[in-house]
């Protein structure tokens, strides 16, 4: 009976495929678009073998040395294998020890930098991109780094501050030293101003007499750091070692000193910014605590608020000889943490179509807006929707990033995501707007094109890359591959080595200051 009534009963219905999800503007199927961007993420993204590793860790260490880092300091470089992970530790090369900080001791003695990845003109800080240079991936360098270069710790509760910003746009202060010891305002008057100097304006004259005189010309520090790394890099090139990374171009562009090294096969860029840190955080950025975001129960609030920075730069009619602008790089790393992956992928390859679209002529949009909105998105979807396993999420996610930025420029509104009080397109002239919304609807016309010609930059930032090294261009396009090990560099095979015999063991490699080529090696108390 039960045989008969199932051979009676209405069978489901077979499941309706659905059709490919198309872009209602472009025509571009999602899918496709999705592998644009998951290919292009991953040509920019190459996974480090362990010999680019090394070398992008000795140029780091060759900058933090050069700047000011305190001798006996070890850092750590990890080799990631298959199965383990095991730390190295380098001592410090001691060639370059301090040059920077020993020129008039202004740096401080034991400083705590922030390495960005990322170079300033990829939107990692907020700064106006017309004085940022022009650099391109693959045909001048191969990585690029920022790093803020504290010219001021003001970390100690108890150190009086002052922050004036009675003459500033939101977002940006005057810095008094007028309260700090009689050390730090010796080693910097060359770098202060008294008001006097910079007053005579209508409206000065009311100025409070606790704010009056030193305050801290952003314009002074940066023209002073810009000469002293030039004057470390010459005397770097007068005594060359060898095994060490060789300066290639130290330049001024703006704010920023930009420095590239070449160490072994790879050409690192380095973007060094003089800074004011900060630990804490400013009261006038008290709001965005009490408001609801997409952290919350991700990091903790103490991840999230550790500290800010001032950058030497101005606002829109601001003061450049007085003025800083809050930055709030330390609080951006940790948020990175809990971006989804879709939509960090979507801002990879919507960030590097806005480089392109921006470049020329140089406007006052740069890559840093956008990642605002990627932030305030964060805050806005859901995370299930961010987040979405479908294959068409990060086409959604690009194209969503798109259609913001536009209506932003539109608008002439991209507010501050810690400072919403900020309105950081509130000053582009209505041409430029104009200009730039007509771009970015010829790109969300097309979008499909704009990622094959960023897919292709990137895969020839590779080729360029190889034929520098003397590689062999490889037949036809194929997955990102390690990069090839000169026969010549003993020490990353070594070091591999080493790594794979002794897992888990604690593997240090000292380096001879006037020979850095030749090692020496010791796990645990054993030398070799």
């Amino acid at each position: 009976m039960e045989s008969l009534m199932s051979a009676v009963a209405p069978r489901p219905p077979a499941p309706i495929k659905m059709p490919p999800e198309v872009d209602f503007r472009s025509g571009a199927g999602l899918e496709q678009l999705s592998a644009l961007v998951q290919e292009f993420v991953q040509l920019e993204q190459r996974e480090f073998g362990d010999q680019t590793a090394l070398e992008v860790h000795t140029a780091k260490d060759f900058i933090f040395n050069m700047l000011g880092m305190a001798p006996g300091l070890d850092r750590c470089i990890l080799l990631k294998q298959s199965m383990h992970a095991c730390k190295i530790r380098v001592s410090p090369m001691l060639v370059c020890s301090r040059l920077v900080q020993k020129l008039d001791q202004r740096l401080p003695v034991a400083n705590e930098y922030l390495l960005l990845s990322g170079g300033a003109r990829e939107g990692v800080l907020d700064l106006s991109p017309e004085e940022l240079g022009d650099y391109v991936k693959g045909a001048d360098y191969d990585l690029d780094f920022t790093l803020l270069v504290p010219a001021l710790k003001l970390h100690d509760r108890n150190q009086p501050v002052t922050l004036d910003m009675r003459h500033s746009a939101p977002c940006h202060s005057w810095l008094s030293l007028r309260l700090c010891e009689p050390a730090t305002l010796a080693r910097w008057r060359h770098c202060c101003q008294e008001e006097s100097e910079a007053s005579g304006e209508a409206g000065d004259d009311d100025a409070s007499p606790s704010l009056e005189g030193c305050y801290f010309s952003p314009a002074l520090v940066a023209d002073w750091f810009a000469g002293a790394v030039a004057t470390a890099v010459s005397e770097l090139r007068c005594n060359p070692k060898r095994g060490t990374p060789v300066p290639e171009r130290v330049e001024r562009n703006g704010p920023l000193t930009t420095l590239i090294l070449t160490a072994g096969t790879s050409r690192v860029l380095y973007d060094l910014l003089p800074v004011v840190s900060f630990r804490g955080w400013p009261a006038v950025a008290q709001g965005w605590l009490t408001a609801n975001h997409f952290w919350d129960g991700k990091i903790t609030e103490e991840e999230a608020i550790s500290g800010f920075y001032l950058l030497p730069c101005c606002g829109p009619g601001g003061r450049p000889d007085k003025e800083w602008r809050l930055a709030f790089s330390r609080s951006e790393v940790q948020l990175k943490k809990c971006i989804p992956q879709p939509l960090s992928q979507a801002f990879q390859a919507a960030r590097v179509i806005i480089g392109k679209l921006v470049a020329r002529p140089k406007a006052a949009l740069s890559p840093y807006h956008l990642r605002t909105l990627m932030f305030w998105a964060c805050d806005r979807l859901p995370s299930s929707y961010l987040s979405s396993p479908e294959p068409e999420t990060p086409a959604r996610l690009l194209l969503g990033l798109l259609d913001d930025l536009s209506h932003s420029v539109l608008n002439k509104s991209c507010p501050n995501y810690f400072l919403p009080q900020c309105n950081m397109l509130e000053h582009l002239p209505d041409s430029t707007a104009l200009l730039l919304a007509r771009k970015l609807s010829g790109v969300r016309a097309d979008p499909a094109e704009h990622l094959r010609a960023a897919v292709e930059q990137a895969r020839e930032a590779g080729r360029l890359k190889r034929e520098t090294n003397g590689v062999p261009p490889a037949s036809g396009p194929s997955p990102p591959a390690h990069p090839a090990q000169p026969e010549d560099d003993r020490l990353a095979r070594r070091l591999q080595q080493l790594v794979t015999e002794n897992p888990g063991k604690s593997i240090s490699v000292f380096l001879n200051p006037e020979d850095v080529s030749r090692p020496h090696f010791r796990i645990d108390d054993k030398f070799y």
